[in-house]
């Protein structure tokens, strides 16, 4: 059974510190969640590094 984990991100649009809680089932993931802060869409990324620790990017909504 995986536990959320507790990472830091920053707003991609506010530029705030946000502590957010995310499922290690996502890993290949891609979802939206709106910053707690601004309202504004976050893009999530879920990915795994070569050492197999998590890694959460966060992008802008009209960024590619």
């Amino acid at each position: 059974m995986d536990l959320l984990q507790e990472e830091e991100i920053s707003c991609p649009y506010c530029g705030e510190p946000l502590d957010v809680l995310i499922d290690p089932q996502d890993v290949g993931q891609e979802y939206i969640e709106d910053c707690q802060v601004c309202c504004r869409p976050i893009n999530f990324m879920i990915t795994e590094d070569e050492m197999g620790e998590m890694r959460v990017t966060v992008r802008a909504d009209d960024e590619m």
